[in-house]
């Protein structure tokens, strides 16, 4: 057999070799390092909460016109867009390396020959000479046998898929957090309310005390003992106006537009949050669909995709340059016939010695792969906490809410009881004092415990990746 013909065959040989896949490692998807199921079940209705579109799990209007309003103003939303264009810029540079570049080109040359070049005396003129060219050349273009170029382009497509991932993700905690600074204004709302109606009411009841005072109906320590009450109320109340305040403010910069009142909740009512029932008897498996997740996973695929082109980087490289055109020297006869030229430059690059660069270029590829492994691993493992927690809490809330509902009632009757005894002269001023100070605090803490099972839905909600949708499918 011949030289060409063995150089043939070992080349056909290497191209399918490479069409088989054998350079770039095989996507193998880990398995889930987590249980089946949850701890504890969700006890609601069926579905899966990445189905449920935003605007049906947040059926207040006001919320629902804030997370659009952030939607289309959030910065860090915006930078995320951005980032996925950018990355999506990248794959078309690296993907057009798989595809010849050519390039058009013309000159112009203009030569004078000394005469005594062709030995005639000097005073004779010179020759003067134009050469008019153009054509269209290949530059530097890479036969892609071992699928370098291929795995690089893959590469690049995996992290732009999981850049668009991560936009997913940005918007999913943009909706959660618009909504949890809702439901938290929303509650310092009612807390400043609460606080209001109380420094009004004590206040009324201090000066009725100090009347009774200067009757002698009642004892200096139950003036100061009013006085307190008074001061105490009057404290919560600007606590809780400061409070409300910066709550505004952590709302604006996530809408990232100024806001109206007419966006902004009264105040704390159940109805506030709008939060539909959630899933029930999902698997975990459900936690693939996670915006971070599948983020985690691409970049898993890429750094594969990498492996393949570190292999690559073993073999020859094969390489292109070439050019077709025209030459004359005359401008008019540059294109016709008899005038053409053409070159061919192939080239091969063996690498021989590299110093263990290209060896060491493999094993970083593969430790890349395995820290990818390990990150979407602990992805999964979080997500799975994170959703194993709130399920722990939706229960527990739930009956922390109703039990916090039945004490601020009898709370509220036990101090209204307490107000009629004293009035009536049965109890003592400071049993009073006693039975309104548990009534504040048994409502404060009811509106806290409210808030905190409203707020523990939207967190369950963007677990199982809900937030994502504008609609329900």
């Amino acid at each position: 057999m011949s030289k060409s013909l063995r150089a043939m065959a070992l080349l056909l040989l290497t191209a399918s070799l490479a069409s088989c896949g054998i350079f770039e490692a095989r996507y193998r998807q880990p398995t889930l390092p987590v249980a089946d199921a949850w701890p504890i079940p969700p006890e609601t209705t069926s579905g899966d909460a990445a189905d449920i579109g935003w605007r049906d799990f947040f059926t207040d209007p006001k919320l629902a016109k804030l997370i659009e309003l952030s939607l289309a103003n959030n910065r860090d939303l915006r930078v995320a867009v951005l980032t996925v264009d950018k990355a999506r810029a990248q794959y078309q540079v690296q993907r057009s390396y798989r595809l010849p570049e050519i390039d058009a080109s013309g000159s112009v040359t203009k030569e004078r020959i000394s005469p005594v070049s062709f030995g005639e005396p000097a005073s004779v003129g010179g020759i003067t000479t134009k050469y008019y060219s153009a054509g269209l050349g290949v530059t530097n273009f890479e036969f892609d046998l071992f699928v370098r170029v291929a795995s690089l382009s893959h590469a690049a497509l995996q992290q732009y898929f999981a850049q668009s991932e991560a936009r997913r993700a940005a918007q999913l905690s943009l909706i959660a957090e618009v909504a949890n600074a809702y439901l938290t204004l929303a509650a310092d709302l009612e807390h400043e309310r609460l606080g209001e109606e109380t420094l009004a009411s004590q206040s009324e009841s201090y000066q009725l005390t100090e009347k009774r005072y200067a009757l002698g109906g009642a004892s200096a320590l139950d003036l100061a003992q009013a006085r307190e009450t008074v001061e105490a109320a009057r404290a919560d109340a600007a606590r809780y106006a400061g409070a409300v305040a910066v709550d505004r403010d952590a709302l604006m910069v996530l809408v990232g537009v100024p806001l109206e009142e007419a966006w902004l909740p009264a105040g704390f009512e159940p109805e506030v949050s709008g939060a539909a029932p959630l899933p029930a008897g999902l698997p975990s498996s459900v936690l693939l669909r996670r915006p971070d997740v599948l983020q985690a996973e691409h970049v898993l695929r890429s750094a594969d995709a990498s492996i393949g082109a570190a292999r690559a980087a073993f073999f020859p490289t094969i390489s292109l340059t070439g050019s077709v055109g025209s030459v004359s020297t005359d401008l008019s006869g540059l294109f016709k016939s008899g005038s053409g030229t053409w070159s061919f430059v192939p080239q091969v690059t063996l690498p021989i010695f590299t110093a263990g660069r290209t060896l060491a270029n493999l094993k970083s590829a593969k430790v890349d792969r395995d820290i990818a492994i390990a990150r979407y691993e602990q992805a999964i493992q979080t997500s799975f906490r994170e959703v194993a927690d709130a399920l722990a809490l939706t229960a527990t809330l739930k009956r922390q809410s109703e039990a916090q509902q039945a004490l601020t009632d009898a709370a509220a009757n036990a101090f209204k009881l307490s107000e009629a005894r004293y009035k009536s002269g049965k109890d003592s001023y400071l049993q009073l004092l006693d039975a309104q100070r548990n009534d504040y605090a048994a409502r404060q803490t009811l509106i806290s415990t409210q808030m905190s099972e409203q707020s523990n839905r939207v967190t369950l909600y963007k677990a199982l990746g809900g937030g994502w949708a504008e609609k329900s499918r």
